[in-house]
Parts: C-alpha cells; sequence; structure tokens
C-alpha cells in the first residue's frame, strides 16, 4: 500500500484495535453477550486510531476503518460468533440506516442492540411470502403481527428492523420496514436457540401480538420495504465476512507455526512440499478474501450507491465465504486429531465457516443474482 491509497492506514487501525480488544478480553472473556460488547466500546475500538502517517496521506473513510476494527478485534481472539454480530450490526443495520437513525452513540456504545427482523419459518430468501402484517389504524400508526424466527441477537436486542406486510398482494409494494422498541407491550422474545455455528451470538425468534406502533416508526414510506431491504442486503453482503479475517489470521498464524515446528519422518513438518502447498493455499484464500472485502469498503467509502454493487456484493460474499470453509478444512488436515480435540491449541471450527454460506442468503441463490445481472433469463 502507498500514503495514496486510501487503505494505507488499514494495519494502523487492525493493530490499534489489536490492543484494545487484547485488554477488553482479559477483563470481560467469560462475560455475557453484552457484557463482552460493551468491554469493547469502553475500551475505545471504534474510536479513530492514532497515526504516525505524514500530513496529506490519504485517510481511511469511515466503512474501511470499521472494517479493520473489526478485523483487529479477531486478531485478538475474539471468538467468531460476537465478532459476526458487531459485523451484522454495523453493516446491516447502522450504515444502511444512518439517516433514520442519527446519532449512533448508544449504539455504537452497546447500550442500544439492534436486530434485523426479517426471516420467519416459512421462508427468508423469499420474502413476499412473509406472513407478518402491519395494519394501518385511524391515528396513522399500525398494528404489527406476526412471528421473526432465526434473528441474530433477538433475545438480548433492545430495537428491531421489522419488515411486515403492508398490502395482501405479491407486488413489490407489498412491504414496509419498521423500527419497534423491543421493550413495548406484546413483545415476546424467545429464549435463545441452541446453534452448533456461531454460538457466542444468540439467536432466536419475536412475535409480536399486535403490537401498536405509533406512526413515526416506519422506515421510508409504505410500501418501500423491499427496496429498504434490498439496501441492507447489498451492505451486509459486501461486507458481513469481514467477521472471518481475524480469526483467519490467527488460525494462518498457529498453523505456520506448528508446521514450522512439528518434527516427524525426521524432519520438519512444513518441509514437506504437500504441507506447505497447503499452507499456501491457506495464505491464499485470505489474501483473496480481505482484499475483496477491502475493495468493497473503499467503492462504498468513495460514494458508490449500494445498490450499484449488488452482484458484485453478492460475488464477495459467494468466494469469502467458500474461501473461508476451504482455509478452514485446510487448517483442520494439518492439525490433525488435534483439530478436533478441545485446547488442543489448534481446534478447528468447521461448523461456523460452512454457516457462512447460508447466511445473508443462501450462496446458490446469490449465483442466480450474478447470473441474472450477467442477462440469463433465469428466476428464483
Amino acid at each position: 500500500m502507498t500514503d495514496g491509497d486510501p487503505r494505507a492506514g488499514v494495519d494502523d487501525v487492525v493493530a490499534h484495535a489489536t490492543r484494545l480488544a487484547e485488554s477488553a478480553l482479559a477483563e470481560a472473556d467469560q462475560a455475557d453477550f453484552r457484557t463482552r460488547w460493551k468491554a469493547f466500546t469502553a475500551r475505545g475500538v471504534w474510536d479513530e486510531a492514532p497515526s504516525d502517517r505524514p500530513p496529506g496521506a490519504a485517510r481511511l473513510g469511515p466503512v474501511t476503518r470499521s472494517v479493520a476494527t473489526i478485523e483487529g478485534i479477531g486478531r485478538a481472539g475474539t471468538s467468531a460468533g460476537l465478532c459476526y454480530a458487531m459485523a451484522s450490526q454495523r453493516f446491516g443495520i447502522q450504515f444502511p440506516l444512518r439517516s433514520v437513525l442519527g446519532d449512533t452513540e448508544h449504539t455504537e456504545s452497546g447500550d442500544v442492540l439492534l436486530c434485523h427482523a426479517l426471516t420467519e419459518e416459512g421462508g427468508g430468501s423469499d420474502p413476499l411470502s412473509m406472513a407478518t402484517r402491519a395494519e394501518r389504524q385511524e391515528d396513522g400508526g399500525y398494528l404489527l403481527t406476526g412471528t421473526k424466527s432465526f434473528v441474530t441477537a433477538a433475545p438480548v436486542a433492545d430495537t428491531a428492523l421489522v419488515f411486515a406486510r403492508t398490502a395482501a398482494e405479491r407486488t413489490p409494494f407489498a412491504l414496509s420496514a419498521f423500527l419497534v422498541d423491543l421493550s413495548a407491550p406484546d413483545v415476546e422474545q424467545s429464549a435463545p436457540f441452541p446453534k452448533t455455528a456461531l454460538t457466542e451470538v444468540p439467536m432466536g425468534s419475536l412475535t409480536f401480538h399486535g403490537v401498536r406502533l405509533a406512526p413515526g416508526s416506519m422506515v421510508g414510506e409504505e410500501g418501500s420495504g423491499l427496496g429498504l431491504l434490498t439496501l441492507t442486503t447489498a451492505w451486509e453482503r459486501a461486507l458481513l465476512l469481514s467477521y472471518a479475517l481475524g480469526p483467519m489470521r490467527r488460525v494462518l498464524d498457529r498453523t505456520v507455526e506448528w508446521c514450522a515446528t512439528r518434527e516427524h519422518f525426521g524432519r520438519r513438518m512444513g518441509a514437506s512440499h504437500v504441507v506447505a502447498a497447503r499452507v499456501a493455499d491457506m495464505a491464499l484464500a485470505l489474501h483473496r478474501s480481505r482484499e475483496l472485502v477491502y475493495r468493497m469498503a473503499a467503492r462504498l467509502d468513495a460514494g458508490v450507491r449500494p445498490r450499484q454493487l449488488a452482484a458484485d456484493a453478492a460475488l464477495t460474499k459467494i468466494s469469502v465465504a467458500e474461501d473461508y470453509l476451504m482455509f478452514s478444512r485446510q487448517a483442520a488436515q494439518l492439525g490433525g486429531v488435534r483439530s478436533f480435540i478441545e485446547e488442543s491449541g489448534l481446534t478447528a471450527d468447521l461448523t461456523s465457516p460452512m454457516a457462512a454460506s447460508v447466511y445473508a442468503g443462501p450462496n446458490d441463490l446469490l449465483r442466480i443474482t450474478v447470473a441474472r445481472e450477467l442477462g440469463l433469463p433465469v428466476e428464483n
């Protein structure tokens, strides 16, 4: 990177966030989800990092700085689940809704946790199939009824971005979005679902038993929900996988150390061409993933509209998710039996990387999005 590169300060931000996150983990690593979240923000991980770079050098935009901060938090040893939750909140809600949320001090501090409530038991990738409805009332407000499932942070969130049907027809203008206070009467937050992937972040359901919403709770205009969903998913697909960069770096570092020092067959393990090639493939996967994610961040910082990035965001999400899984499989192969022993120092997590191909849109459906953007007459 050069001084003219908008990413030239990335390493400074990553290192700064890593130091602060290590301090926070030492204090709150065994605490509950919200306490750990607030420990990071209390340490100032989201504050701008000090820099020794010369005056006039390119400065990082807020999106790139956020990606670098999440990478640094992951490099400190933060669980993938908590990194995922922070990336989901940052890029799936805070950035897309900046004009609506206004002052984000409370959301950044962890005092207010947000969640994105779209998916239902009957479907998530087909939003027009949703059953949750919001019926207009005489005072201009709405009555919200229905259940959202598989919602990240639902059991602990304070506010939800809820998508609901405001028209019966299956049209692009049938959906609307609302910001819902989850402490309101007739809102039911489930207990956390038992999960096998990203276990550190709670997931659950939200049930709305005729919740009365004030007229000002709607985000945008009635019928604009699908458009808002397109916006939030473009952000999320472009940058959500930033959560994997820090954990991938840690796994690569420990794998290199293991292969460089492990002795078998009278030589160090890393002297094997097969082993060296696997390690190189891991490094390539991390390099490719990092370049793709930071390139998307730079384009968003440059003012490119997220909707213009829909196909590239889908490609980025597919590529990074599949590289993350391949990377983790290589690490597991190289760690041998220790990859499946807790606290061995080489324990591999294959389930969470596999889940990356499903959330924020299944990769198979995203391939349809890409093909359609290329001009093929293919439907979901």
